[in-house]
């Protein structure tokens, strides 16, 4: 394969971004249609283009052979809590790489290098939020040093 290159979205990205997004959505919807929008409905309530837009969000590309193959978006915040110490943290909100080019370290990459930019933003923190179907993505983010932090629990009425 060739060289994988980590770098930041652009508006020019936009079109090949939101067909990544879709494919990410429609995974969801089909591996858990319970409880996940279909990845048309999704698209008409949100696009990448505001993370484009917004000084506190971060957008990582990798490309191939100047073919963008996968995404990471996050954002800054900080956690506030009436409980807890104030924390300056970071959230990884949705993370993605096209099927051909997974187990190849992508998403291992992005993540590393979004990482990289929470540091130089001070940040202390990273959070992700899995659902439990996704049981590819719960290894991955604990293979890569995330720990449970908060169980959130649901039950049906």
């Amino acid at each position: 394969m060739s060289t994988i290159a980590i770098t930041a979205a652009q508006a020019k990205d936009l079109e090949t971004l939101n067909e990544l997004m879709f494919d990410l959505h429609n995974e969801h919807h089909l591996a858990c249609p319970e409880h996940f929008k279909t990845a048309e409905e999704i698209e008409q309530e949100k696009s990448i283009a505001r993370y484009l837009d917004d000084p506190e969000c971060l957008v990582l590309i990798a490309k191939v052979d100047n073919r963008v193959i996968g995404f990471i978006t996050g954002h800054f915040c900080e956690l506030v809590s009436t409980v807890s110490k104030p924390i300056p943290m970071g959230s990884i909100d949705e993370l993605y790489v096209a099927p051909k080019y997974r187990q190849h370290k992508v998403a291992h990459r992005l993540c590393r290098q979004l990482e990289q930019r929470f540091k130089e933003y001070g940040v202390q923190q990273v959070f992700v939020e899995v659902w439990n179907f996704n049981q590819v993505a719960i290894d991955f983010y604990k293979h890569s040093g995330f720990e449970h932090h908060i169980h959130w629990l649901r039950k049906a009425l």
